[in-house]
């Protein structure tokens, strides 16, 4: 007769000097009575055991490529280990498209604070880096099943995912014919829009591709598709001109050097360009409503809010408005 014992595999974070359970992987220990052998059988763990030290690789990267939800709770807590059960059963239903993770609030207090959880047990689900979804206490498992299958990939991301292979596999013709189709039914869906407006802009048709990112105007990549769009057109129109020289010939123009600023970004050089706009905005504050400054901004949504260099010129910026 055989014994399955469960045994979770830990390891040694030398960071936090903590014991912490491996993230996916959860041993049986199978032994035989009748030939007294252990034998080791490895298997995926379902459910990860996250920590303040590990939640941004666990949580936050880990969004990006699917869904991850965090249980925030405590051994303390009665509704938690009520809900504890369902999520988990529910959980792996969608094991193939959706990451459960548990957070002992407790034990790791940065992180509850962060995601301001005020009750538990907390649930906060995580797409591309940010909460889109949550609810507190103990649902009913038919909630919690929703919950999960709002999070679930659809009919339409699973065209997009294949459409973006395809594009990454340099099938052009048959991503664009993926996008094109998903955008029949969904006309705004982001993958999809994002996708074919990159095809496009690749064949330089920046019309079409930029008349479908605005349908996405909150969106931040379609934003900056829309910018990176803005800067190869206008190095193209003005590849001809000597925009450098303008700028050292006229160092106090807000015009040539917001000029040479554009010329700068377009060729990817961001620092060098936010310098030169920078120094437009100082000379004429509102020349052309303030063009200077907007493309700043831009660049700074180019760049990510969390780069150091869109937070020291958005510095320098408000010192010179204000």
């Amino acid at each position: 007769m055989a014994q399955v014992l469960p045994h979770r595999c830990c390891r040694w974070n030398q960071a936090t000097e903590q014991h912490v359970l491996a993230s996916s992987t959860f041993y049986l220990y199978e032994w035989s009575s009748d030939t007294d052998e252990v034998r080791v059988m490895a298997t995926e763990q379902r459910v990860l055991d996250v920590t303040d030290a590990t939640f941004q690789s666990a949580v936050i990267e880990e969004s990006k490529m699917r869904p991850v939800v965090v249980d925030f709770w405590a051994p303390w807590c009665g509704p938690c280990r009520i809900l504890g059960p369902v999520i988990e059963k529910v959980a792996e239903e969608f094991a193939d498209d959706v990451v459960l993770a548990k957070l002992n609030v407790d034990e790791n207090q940065q992180s509850s604070m962060q995601y301001r959880v005020q009750g538990i047990p907390a649930v906060k689900a995580f797409r591309d880096g940010r909460v889109v979804n949550e609810f507190t206490g103990a649902l009913p498992e038919p909630q919690v099943r929703a919950f999960f299958q709002s999070l679930a990939p659809t009919a339409a991301d699973l065209a997009a995912a294949q459409a973006e292979q395809q594009l990454k596999d340099g099938d052009l013709a048959g991503a664009e014919a993926g996008f094109r189709s998903i955008l029949e039914t969904t006309p705004d869906d982001p993958k999809a829009v994002i996708g074919l407006a990159n095809i496009l802009a690749t064949r330089d048709e920046f019309d079409e591709a930029d008349t479908l990112l605005k349908r996405l105007p909150a969106d931040r990549h379609a934003k900056v598709m829309r910018h990176q769009i803005f800067l190869e057109r206008y190095a193209r129109k003005h590849a001809d001109e000597d925009l450098r020289g303008d700028a050292i010939a006229n160092p106090l123009d807000p015009r040539a050097r917001y000029r040479w600023g554009l010329m700068l970004a377009a060729g990817g050089d961001y620092l060098a360009a936010l310098g030169e706009l920078l120094e437009s905005v100082r000379y004429d504050k509102t020349w052309e409503d303030g063009a200077a400054r907007k493309s700043m901004l831009a660049i700074f949504e180019i760049l990510g809010m969390d780069s150091t260099i869109t937070r020291d010129y958005q510095r320098r910026l408000e010192n010179v408005l204000f």
